[in-house]
């Protein structure tokens, strides 16, 4: 299913307006916008029904109205707007020892518009319930302009609302109609489980023991149908400040089912199961959860549970106690996680499993349709066994997990939803799992909504007088239908709307990438987004801080992974985009992709933009010229080894003020920049001058890139003075050779092949020889181990290539038996590459500069901006630098002045250089600073001027040679001029 997601407002003035939260304002827009159209909105669009897919103008809340408007925590409430996003509000809560209680797999970039309008819930549902329990009132407008402000209500203030007449007075009135003919129905049909997310609220109309009924909590889950909600009053609960997390293993998921009864009597704060299939994918697919695997204890079906107190004894106390219950002769595995860093290596494995589940090389897809259906928590064994017999009589397979605690199971399931024959299958399915899960007072939803999967079967559950109910309700709210019609009410038809259906045939162009990992095929590629939304966050956590760095600093879905994904999947659908590889709309929202890669890396299904775009624009320029820029940046490494003919004077047009301006007009680069200076001397150069030193460990050949040998070879050369300590002998290739890198960007794909082609055969005897090759810039390091694998799946050389490149740490870590590293007793900051914690990972740089003895925190901060290239084109400066003041560029300028700034990127030292009054080393450079007894240990200030000096002095003395060359061969010729016009006198 797809949807055309619009802004509503566009205009400068409305936008301004909506910042400054004027009701009045609002209203008037939604009345005045909507009066002709239908309407839908969507918070972060990471549900998995379609609530947000429709034929309607679409209302993203989430680049304007994303505040919290108050938080008050002494009543324990705060007041947030539709666009705020779970996670600013639990970070802005917590050091009050407050939350919000739901926080779903996708905390970190839904929105609350979302969860209000979805009903959601997550892990810690299990202690604080769905959100609907944790609204107190909201601020809603209507499709016809009113405006309300609905939350808990007496019988008397209904009577009194009802009483005033009026468009207000008659939606209370109503609702008290309503109510009166159908709350004996609510009480008897409506599942009395925590999970019951299918359907209207209607049961929150019926009052409580205090006679309060909460109208808000009525409209919570009404997905977009009823009313647009403005503002939203929310509770905050108690946030235990300690924690632990007890895993029990069972032989199978069925066992561990049937033991959640016996855990709830222990009342845990989160309480999850996963599967052995999800262990499995996490595996097959390489998934960085896949290294942390081995602390959870060896069973087939685990249970992940979590306690919480004021302090860590006692929440030890807890775990301990229910492990002390669970002995016995069916006793489970047990394993206590008492440390914060082993807890959360836990619930990362946990929150890997729509990524673990949706997309497995080689196997079936996989989709959602019955990924959360609900039953009470007693009743999950048989549950899930009755289910795995289902799956088996239509023979589908499914890993199994999710909020066991709350009896909410999770899937994802290979339905065939690309033939007649499958489509059919599974209508076949979804009917008899309804009646499965109903059998069982279970909720078809239990957590991601009906929308337009699973709304069509309500019927079956609630029964024919309900769904009148429904629609009495929304007609209530919305009389003339306009708002999102199709769901939970007269619904879709499940297979009416498919994204891919028996009539799905993709244009299936020919490409220069294979795709081996996508069977082969560009469309599958783009299929591979399941609307996750991780490319939305504000911010990344860990290793996974990358993506998306576009849509963080703009906030515009175009911007982010999934809306560059899913306009390729409609290109190659060709309904919406017809103009193909040619189209503009396609052009520009790939024009501010970094390529950074960290969508290879940080996405859970691993969609590689980079390299879509690099494919892209290898069609939309062929047969055409391309800007400037793209021959300036894409050909570096040509112009770079005509520059060091002669350096210095090429320096002087690029460095020399108003030489330098009219050197970045000319090449597109934007005055702010600086232009990096050819090195004096290559390190080619150097290295040929030193000549190759014998070695007493292994060979390695170390890999002179672009910008190691013609920017900064004092780079290169001191990985040669490390790895000869390390008893390596070094050997480099004299010849002229590039990956290519800077090609990719541009698309000059055909070039980047035959740069490869030729690597593959200059490099051909060492591998043979079995010598492995250090590339020391990540960016170039990352071509050899991923870029060749899509563009020459089947070349053994080329695998034998990406086997045998490392990065600098990885060899030490891997090559180099008994290693042990300088110390250096420093402290430091680390920014790491976006290439180098996609595809390489960062675990062995982490791991050697902890041997190195230095005290070194690795910066969340995503990627720099600088992206090669990308900071030094005209239109993409002010995003690039908005990247790095995210929180690079702060982090560095608040640095005290005697700590190492580490960045293994080119242009991530370029960004930091040019934007700080700092300077970052390579990594090398740091262990060649231990190698140094003059230096190292003690305490300097701006450490890295001990090379960036030096290199500077070399600079300036090379560009004062030019200089003076230049000007005596000026003066020459004047002087023969006047010569010459002195004897013609």
């Amino acid at each position: 299913m797809s949807a055309n997601r619009v802004p509503l407002v566009s205009s400068e003035e409305l936008k301004h307006s909506w910042r400054n939260r004027s009701l009045e304002v609002d209203a008037a827009a939604l009345e005045s916008e909507l009066r002709r159209a239908v309407s839908g909105e969507v918070g972060g669009g990471t549900s998995l029904a379609g609530q947000c897919c429709n034929v309607a103008v679409v209302i993203d809340w989430s680049k304007y109205l994303h505040n919290i408007v108050e938080l008050n925590a002494e009543a324990k409430y705060a007041r947030v707007e539709p666009g705020t996003i779970c996670d600013t509000l639990r970070s802005a809560a917590k050091p009050h020892m407050l939350t919000w209680g739901p926080d779903p797999a996708t905390h970190d970039h839904c929105t609350f518009g979302g969860m209000l309008g979805n009903n959601s819930c997550g892990v810690h549902a299990q202690m604080a319930g769905k959100a609907a329990e944790n609204v107190l009132s909201m601020d809603i407008v209507l499709y016809d302009g009113t405006q309300m402000t609905v939350g808990w209500m007496h019988e008397r203030q209904l009577h009194e609302r009802a009483a005033q007449g009026g468009r207000t007075g008659k939606i209370y009135a109503q609702l008290r109609e309503l109510r009166v003919r159908y709350a004996n129905l609510i009480k008897e049909k409506y599942p009395r489980i925590p999970r019951r997310v299918s359907g209207y609220n209607l049961n929150h109309l019926l009052p409580g023991e205090d006679g309060r009924f909460n109208l808000a909590r009525a409209l919570v889950g009404s997905e977009s149908t009823c009313v647009t909600i403005l503002e939203a009053q929310v509770q905050l609960v108690y946030s235990y400040p300690k924690r632990v997390l007890l895993v029990l293993g069972y032989p199978s998921i069925y066992e561990a089912g049937d033991h959640v009864p016996e855990i709830l009597e222990h009342k845990p704060i989160g309480f999850e199961g996963l599967d052995e299939f999800l262990i499995a994918n996490v595996k097959r697919k390489g998934m960085p959860q896949a290294d942390d695997l081995s602390i959870l204890p060896e069973s087939k079906g685990w249970l992940v549970v979590e306690f919480g107190a004021a302090t860590t004894e006692d929440a030890e106390e807890q775990a301990r106690q229910t492990m002390k219950a669970l002995e016995g002769s069916d006793q489970p595995s047990m394993k206590l996680f008492v440390k914060e860093d082993e807890q959360q290596k836990v619930w990362d494995v946990r929150e890997a499993g729509l990524g673990a589940t949706a997309f497995v090389p080689g196997e079936p897809l996989t989709w959602e349709g019955w990924e959360d259906s609900a039953v009470p928590p007693d009743r999950v064994g048989g549950y899930l066994r009755d289910l795995c017999k289902l799956y088996e009589k239509y023979q589908y397979r499914s890993s199994l997990y999710g909020h066991f605690g709350q009896g909410c199971i999770h899937c994802r399931v290979n339905f065939d939803l690309m033939s007649e024959p499958g489509i059919r299958k599974w209508r076949s399915f979804m009917d008899e799992a309804t009646d499965l899960v109903t059998s069982y007072g279970g909720s078809i939803s239990g957590e991601h909504g009906d929308g337009q999967s699973k709304a069509e079967f309500l019927y079956k559950m609630f029964g024919p007088e309900l769904i009148e109910a429904f629609r009495e309700f929304k007609s209530i709210w919305d009389p003339d239908w306009k708002m999102n019609p199709g769901k939970i009410v007269d619904p879709y038809r499940i297979d009416e709307n498919l994204r891919l259906g028996a009539n799905y045939r993709p244009w299936n162009p020919a490409t220069y990438f294979k795709f081996p990992d996508d069977h082969g095929s560009f469309p599958h590629a783009a299929l591979r987004c399941v609307g996750v939304g991780k490319c939305r966050r504000e911010n990344g956590e860990g290793e996974q801080d990358t993506m998306c760095p576009s849509y963080m600093v703009t906030r515009e879905e175009m911007h982010s992974t999934r809306g560059r994904t899913h306009l390729l999947w409609e290109m190659m659908h060709g309904d919406v985009i017809r103009d193909g590889w040619r189209d503009d709309h396609i052009k520009g929202a790939l024009d501010l992709c970094l390529a950074c890669k960290g969508c290879k890396g940080d996405c859970p299904v691993n969609v590689d933009m980079a390299t879509y775009k690099a494919e892209f624009l290898a069609h939309y320029w062929k047969g055409r010229i391309r800007p400037m820029s793209a021959y300036v940046f894409g050909w570096i490494d040509k112009w770079a080894r005509l520059s060091s003919i002669a350096p210095g004077f090429v320096n002087l047009f690029t460095q020399l003020p108003g030489l330098r301006d009219a050197a970045k007009i000319a090449a597109g680069v934007p005055l702010q920049r600086q232009i990096p200076p050819f090195a004096p001397q290559t390190f080619k150069a150097w290295f040929r001058k030193r000549g190759r030193r014998p070695g007493s460990g292994p060979r390695v050949l170390l890999w002179a890139d672009t910008f190691n040998n013609y920017f900064m070879p004092e780079t290169a050369q001191a990985a040669v003075n490390v790895l000869e300590q390390a008893g390596c002998e070094v050997e480099v290739l004299d010849q002229h050779l590039c990956c290519g890198r800077p090609l990719y960007d541009y698309g000059f794909l055909e070039m980047a092949k035959s740069y490869l082609r030729r690597n593959l055969e200059a490099l051909a005897p060492h591998l043979a020889a079995g010598t492995p090759m250090v590339v020391l810039e990540p960016s170039c390091c990352s071509v050899f181990r991923d870029e060749i694998h899509g563009l020459f799946p089947e070349s053994a050389e080329a695998r034998v290539l990406a086997d045998s490149t490392f990065t600098l740490s990885e060899f030490l870590e891997k090559k180099v038996p008994g290693y042990h590293p300088p110390r250096v007793n420093r402290r430091a900051i680390v920014q790491g590459h976006c290439h180098h914690k996609a595809i390489m990972r960062f675990k062995e740089e982490k791991s050697l500069m902890q041997k190195m003895g230095l005290d070194q925190r690795v910066l969340e901060s995503g990627c720099c901006g600088m992206a090669g290239s990308f900071g030094y084109e005209k239109d993409k400066y002010e995003v690039s630098v908005a990247c790095g003041e995210r929180k690079l560029l702060p982090e560095v300028r608040k640095a005290g002045l005697s700590i190492i700034i580490v960045a293994d990127g080119f242009s991530c030292r370029e960004q930091i250089a040019q934007e700080t009054n700092r300077d970052a080393l390579h990594l090398v450079e740091v262990l060649e600073m231990g190698l140094r007894p003059d230096t190292n240990g003690q305490t300097v200030m701006y450490p890295e001027r001990q090379f960036v000096g030096a290199r500077k002095a070399a600079l300036n003395r090379s560009m004062m040679r030019a200089g003076l060359i230049t000007l005596s061969a000026l003066a020459i010729t004047v002087a023969g001029l006047f010569w010459s016009t002195s004897r013609r006198r």
